[in-house]
């Protein structure tokens, strides 16, 4: 059978499909990555067109969230933008009252690279003092991935030697050229699904949210949104950090910018 071609007209059903859905806005340039991203489900289903997958999504749920995830899923590494988890170590973790545990939410923690960094940083240096820590994603295929902790040995690059030999595992045999997050580490963050475009459910409060480099496709209505509604779950003097490329300018007022991308609320 021949490969179906992308129509824009399917383009845009998908477009508004995934914006309804998770708030993320693809402009005509993604065209060729949501082309590629679905080819295979398209095949899979011995279908003749992207608008026949389309159709077959409003019955089969199972299979709108395989193409959720192909479509949100984004890029991610161990210690990205390092100056974030400096800032951490340094100045957030040495205000906190020990007491009562840090509570850290990676809101848009892909497969797992972010939240596994916060955590060696955080059991570094609250030592024995609580902390508690939820990582969310909207796709349910990463949030697997990153529940295992484990990823190809290339990726350990830009994890610090001492946490390198602390937290990670490598793998032995049929596990070679891998490695593992310790079950230890692992143990302590609650993956779960939760869709930032929608009502979030009852996380509780937190002295500290990332949601970094999510908002980037985000417009900025839907922005306003996402992050009023994170803001109602961040404690007064708690900290908000977003991605290095995105800002909060017009988006939101009342926040303290406290460096580039870190923002405290009074």
């Amino acid at each position: 059978m021949e490969a179906a071609t992308l129509t824009d007209s399917e383009f845009f059903q998908f477009k508004e499909l995934i914006y309804r859905i998770a708030g993320i806005s693809l402009s005509p340039a993604k065209k060729p990555l949501v082309s590629g991203r679905l080819a295979k489900r398209v095949k899979a289903h011995q279908l003749s067109s992207y608008g026949d997958y389309f159709r077959l999504l409003g019955n089969h749920p199972d299979e709108m969230q395989i193409a959720v995830d192909l479509l949100t899923t984004n890029e991610t590494y161990f210690f990205r933008e390092p100056k974030h988890f400096d800032f951490l170590r340094d100045r957030i973790l040495p205000q906190h009252l020990p007491g009562r545990p840090f509570r850290v939410w990676s809101a848009a923690s892909s497969s797992g690279q972010e939240p596994y960094s916060i955590a060696m940083t955080l059991a570094d240096r609250l030592g024995s003092q609580p902390w508690e820590m939820v990582a969310s994603d909207i796709s349910t295929q990463v949030l697997e991935k990153a529940r295992s902790g484990h990823y190809p040995l290339e990726q350990a690059k830009h994890i610090p030697k001492n946490y390198l030999s602390r937290y990670c595992l490598k793998g032995v045999g049929s596990q070679d050229g891998t490695f593992m997050i310790e079950r230890g580490l692992r143990s302590r963050i609650n993956f779960i699904q939760v869709n930032l475009n929608a009502s979030l459910p009852k996380l509780g409060e937190f002295d500290l949210v990332f949601l970094r480099n999510v908002m980037i496709y985000f417009d900025t209505e839907t922005k306003r949104q996402v992050v009023s509604r994170i803001l109602g779950l961040l404690k007064p003097g708690g900290y908000l950090l977003i991605g290095h490329s995105e800002s909060l300018n017009g988006i939101v007022d009342g926040l303290q910018t406290v460096m580039p991308a870190v923002y405290r609320k009074p």
